[in-house]
């Protein structure tokens, strides 16, 4: 899994104009497509922006002539400061209230394929119209630039806004969905206990800031690794937004488990259901096929070889990321941007009946006798209202059940390195091994 670098905010902008002003500052209109880009920064307020209000489309004005301080006053130019009634147009009126997305990491190879999935529709559906939030380093701001002409240039009907920027205070304004994909990547000779500090404090700052400004029921899928440890200390700085509401990505290593589980029996994925993947984003991750099924059968009931499922299976499942990079020296970007849109879907769409998917969530009242206040991979179902509920009715073996405790301790040791960052006191590592992240390997 590819990530992308962040650095603390400061930024200072290179104008095509005038230095204060903002080297993005082009849009386009196509036929009933209204879109607005906006590059905002702390360090500068100037701006370039176009709001969307219930009024009639106004007249372009012209570039107003600066005077005092350019940094308290923001610029508009041209379109940007037109305003847009969409309920006058027959194509947009039907539409749903517009939501908006912030995305971390949003220069960054896992982002160039999601971005476009989420502005085309297939995420939200067709009548959904978002604003894309996007938050970079001050060294990925130029390519934001790119980002952002990109998703101008591809005439996107429902892409109604995009704002680019360093500063998460200003990403996360009003977010309803915040997918947390920016971390750095483990070094040469990193321990995991030197990468669990340098990201826990990135997701400390973004967890303060989507308590700040973010909505109270932001849903917040976090990808920067390790995950699950990430989505703790993001939930444990943002107290005001529902514990419940955060998400660390396993439905990658639950896609990889359908897909080896299809191949082994012989059959199209569609067939392969109700897999989970319990525990940790980590090579301690659990893919049961215990209670998976196969065109509607209990797995083991399909797949005789059962030392195959309790090895090859489970070895494959955890180390495909780094076999993947082995192969062509690229880390899983399309497939993980694949499947957080699938991880998205789960909520906004009611779950099949009698089946569930996997997401790393809050363990507090969970069923399972897993240990309590971790983030931890388990089996959900949705109504399709961005919410979820665990499955209860789920079996247990030796076998599963010693795997799963495995997992459990590593999150446990991990939570205990980053103590200092989710207000337990001072951090104590104790990490039982060095275990790799999937894409590690």
């Amino acid at each position: 899994m590819v990530v992308a670098e962040l650095s603390t905010p400061s930024y200072t902008k290179r104008g095509l104009v005038h230095s204060s002003k903002l080297s993005f500052s082009t849009t386009h209109l196509h036929a009933h497509r209204r879109v607005a880009f906006r590059a905002v920064s702390r360090t500068q307020n100037a701006r370039i922006s176009c709001s969307l209000a219930p009024n009639q489309v106004q007249a372009p004005a012209p570039a107003p002539v600066q005077t005092g301080d350019p940094k308290n006053k923001p610029e508009c130019y041209g379109v940007f400061c037109l305003t847009y009634d969409l309920k006058a147009e027959e194509e947009t009126k039907s539409w749903k209230k517009l939501i908006n997305i912030a995305v971390s990491g949003a220069a960054g190879m896992i982002s160039n394929h999601l971005l476009f999935k989420l502005a085309s529709g297939e995420v939200f559906g067709s009548d959904q119209p978002i604003a894309l939030k996007l938050l970079g380093s001050e060294r990925s701001f130029q390519a934001l630039e790119g980002v952002a002409m990109e998703l101008e240039d591809s005439l996107f009907p429902l892409l109604r806004e995009v704002i680019i920027s360093i500063d998460p205070y200003e990403v996360f304004q009003d977010v309803d969905w915040a997918l947390l994909i920016g971390a750095k990547p483990r070094g040469p000779g990193m321990e995991r206990a030197g990468l669990l500090d340098i990201n826990g404090q990135i997701f400390a700052v973004q967890g303060k800031a989507l308590n700040a400004v973010a909505s109270r029921n932001v849903k917040v899928i976090v990808v920067g690794n390790p995950c699950n440890t990430n989505a703790l200390i993001c939930l444990k700085n943002a107290p005001s937004i529902p514990a419940k509401n955060f998400h660390a990505l396993t439905r990658l290593d639950e896609n990889r488990a359908k897909c080896q589980l299809a191949l082994k029996a012989g059959v199209f994925y569609d067939k392969v259901s109700n897999v989970t993947i319990w525990g940790n984003h980590s090579t301690t991750q659990v893919p049961d096929f215990l209670n998976a099924r196969i065109d509607g059968l209990p797995v083991k009931d399909v797949i005789k070889d059962i030392k195959w499922l309790e090895q090859e299976f489970t070895e494959k499942v955890q180390t495909r990321g780094g076999v993947l990079i082995k192969k062509w020296g690229r880390s899983s970007a399309a497939s993980t941007s694949v499947s957080i849109v699938d991880a998205i879907k789960s909520l906004v769409t009611p779950t099949p009946e009698g089946d569930w998917f996997s997401s790393g969530v809050y363990t507090s009242g969970n069923p399972y006798g897993i240990a309590e206040d971790i983030v931890f991979s388990m089996p959900c179902r949705s109504k399709g209202d961005g919410d979820y509920e665990l499955v209860k009715d789920i079996k247990f073996d030796d076998y599963l059940l010693k795997r799963i405790t495995k997992s459990e301790a590593e999150l446990l040791a991990e939570k205990r390195c980053v103590g200092h960052l989710i207000g337990q006191g001072i951090a104590f590592c104790d990490l039982p091994e060095d275990t790799m992240l999937p894409g590690e390997m």
